[in-house]
């Protein structure tokens, strides 16, 4: 899909479609109003017809209006007006793309980014307007014979009020972040006999062929023992998958500049191990790798935006199964810091291989802050559900831009604590550490244990577990637009 952006009146733009917003209680958005003229009262006398009052979601779609230089026109409803804030507009939008996706029409002016929304900003609704319709019209079918029908929707028009550097570096800011968001989901949506930790280092070397400023490093277990990785090597010995460290740089600021770094959960399929998991919805946990995918989506949107900025990117894969040589309850690992922790559950297994990629990360590249992301505890979807992604951080300047970012991108997140009195929850007879904190505070006790690990660097991280995917069991590409906004801030 092509995006573009445009300043021109709605009633002469000539287009095989002409989106309009329409509030509750039949009341028309401006540039409504100005085809409702155009045609002599058509979209007021359509909507008197009962066929449609404004509640968001619905819309309506009418075939050759006379008196307007389009072939159609979708209106879409918008709730009531006193409302409108970026939730609203992003169903309006994902509304909108999904009757699009269904016509005939190759283009379509899209009026609905010239609307207000509370709180936000133009560049907001160009950004969401590209972002939100991306994703509505997104199909995950390589894995099918019979593919529903190609949507004959080639080119979306934004339309603005006026053409301006700001809107314009919004508009390819966000077709650049759409094509990471795309590839996360793509990731994540695959199955784990198709997605393995080979499968991931295979195309970050494929992604970084040609690329000048890309380069990707790939450490196989071997490496990995030398390095002290006992940690993470302990999740991979109950699977016949090898497990990868895979490394991705991108150099796009100044030689010298230190990078952000990414660290992304990889865990391509996950049983639970020893501590096996209910077989419900186990299928589910192909999307364990979906903090990895982040980082892959993330790489992928660097390469189509260029941004001046130096960019880190780390991937521990493995997969986590139950077998004779399996880490067992009550086991004791030694991570890469020298710190030895007891595996009280093996279903605990994200941060095992966190915890080493994060000291990796540290004493070999010294980057300016650290990001990880992870499905790393249900005990995050408990506290926030599908809307929010836990964020937890020991540094608040580090916190505050990674929140106006998602923010700024409907991929919001939600300052967790990180106290230090969660620490006792994490004390072992046996070892320095255990992998679990009992039942309370689950999301808390899982970032105070990556804590051990990141206290001399800032740091934060991301508990995605609620948010990477939805009920249809569908990645959703997040946390990538939160991460490129807050790339894209440092880089400006």
């Amino acid at each position: 899909m092509k995006y573009q952006i445009k300043a021109g009146a709605a009633d002469k733009q000539r287009t095989a479609c002409l989106v309009l917003g329409v509030f509750e209680r039949r009341k028309l958005s401006e540039p409504a109003q100005a085809v409702d003229q155009a045609t002599d009262g058509l979209l007021t006398e359509m909507l008197g017809s009962g066929d449609m009052d404004g509640r968001v979601g619905q819309t309506l779609l009418l075939h050759k209006p006379q008196g307007v230089a389009c072939e159609r026109i979708l209106l879409v409803g918008l709730g009531k007006n006193t409302d409108f804030n970026a939730t609203r507009y992003t169903q309006a939008l994902t509304s909108a793309a999904q009757a699009l996706s269904k016509l005939g029409g190759k283009d379509c002016y899209n009026t609905l980014s010239l609307l207000s929304v509370q709180g936000m900003d133009a560049s907001f609704a160009v950004r969401q307007g590209v972002l939100a319709s991306a994703a509505a019209f997104y199909r995950f079918d390589e894995l099918l014979i019979k593919k529903a029908p190609a949507s004959k929707l080639k080119s979306m028009t934004l339309a603005v009020a006026a053409r301006s550097a700001a809107l314009d570096a919004a508009l390819a800011q966000a077709t650049a972040t759409a094509a990471g968001v795309k590839l996360t989901m793509d990731l994540g949506n695959r199955p784990g006999n198709l997605c393995t930790p080979s499968d991931l280092a295979a195309l970050a070397q494929d992604m970084a062929k040609g690329q000048k400023n890309l380069s990707c490093t790939v450490l196989e277990e071997k490496d990995m023992a030398k390095l002290g990785m006992g940690a993470l090597l302990s999740v991979s010995r109950g699977s016949r998958q090898p497990a990868k460290l895979i490394i991705m740089e991108y150099k796009g600021g100044k030689k010298g500049d230190k990078p952000v770094a990414l660290v992304g959960k990889g865990l391509t399929f996950d049983a639970g191990g020893i501590s096996l998991k209910p077989a419900a919805k186990m299928e589910e946990m192909k999307f364990d790798m979906c903090g990895g995918a982040t980082v892959f989506g993330v790489f992928q949107a660097l390469i189509e935006a260029q941004p001046n900025i130096n960019v880190l990117g780390i991937v521990p894969a493995s997969e986590n199964l139950p077998d004779g040589d399996a880490n067992k309850p009550g086991d004791v690992v030694k991570s890469m810091a020298g710190i030895s922790i007891e595996v009280i559950n093996t279903d605990a297994e994200g941060r095992l291989i966190l915890c080493d990629a994060l000291t990796y990360t540290q004493e070999n590249y010294d980057p300016e802050v650290i990001i990880d992301m992870a499905t790393l505890t249900g005990a995050c979807v408990v506290a926030l559900g599908d809307q929010a992604t836990g964020l937890f951080a020991n540094n608040q300047q580090l916190a505050d831009e990674l929140l106006a970012a998602g923010q700024s991108t409907a991929d919001r997140a939600w300052q967790m604590p990180l106290w230090e009195e969660y620490q006792n929850q994490l004390k072992s007879a046996v070892a320095d550490v255990a992998n679990v904190g009992g039942p309370g505070a689950g999301a808390i006790t899982a970032a105070s244990f990556l804590h051990r690990f990141t206290r001399k660097a800032t740091w934060a991280h991301l508990d995605i577990a609620g948010t990477a995917w939805n009920a249809r069991k569908l990645g959703t590409g997040r946390p990538v637009p939160m991460l490129m906004q807050y790339l894209f801030n440092k880089a400006s």
